[in-house]
């Protein structure tokens, strides 16, 4: 076999800080200059290091009567017209206590489950009353018709 021609590597002319150096198999190699002692062969980074990641910050508890009082408002409008009513009327004032007291969060809710309990309430008795009043008025005239039973 041929061998190969020993071919030098000049230094490298942009690196001032080391030094060229014949290896054992006859190659030049590049040594760093002596210098401070490095814990590993990378840079470190001139910007510093990222800050740690941290969970985004949990806001209060919601109070779970104020849930309660918004959904059975809402169930008292589509569902059970009055008992819901009431149940949320009743749950949204529980829940607004004990939210000034704890410091829970769902103030918005139970104040939206009082209010739509107390006007879908007013509203289904304004129902009530005309819907009595327009059946005494049919039942009035029924009898001045002459239809009776």
């Amino acid at each position: 076999m041929s061998e190969r021609p020993n071919r030098e590597r000049p230094e490298h002319p942009r690196s001032p800080r080391g030094t060229a150096a014949r290896g054992s198999s006859g190659t030049t190699c590049f040594l760093p200059a002596a210098g401070p002692a490095r814990t590993s062969g990378l840079r470190r980074p001139a910007y510093g290091a990222a800050p740690a990641y941290t969970a985004y910050p949990q806001g209060p508890k919601t109070n779970t009567l104020a849930i309660v009082s918004l959904v059975s408002s809402l169930v008292g409008v589509f569902v059970i017209p009055v008992i819901g009513q009431i149940v949320g009327i009743i749950t949204g004032h529980m829940s607004l206590s004990q939210i000034k007291q704890t410091g829970e969060g769902g103030r918005g809710l139970g104040l939206a489950g009082v209010i739509i309990g107390w006007v879908t309430l007013g509203l289904a008795i304004l129902g009530i009353i005309l819907f009595i009043a327009w059946f005494g008025v049919i039942f009035a005239n029924a009898r001045e018709m002459g239809y009776s039973s």
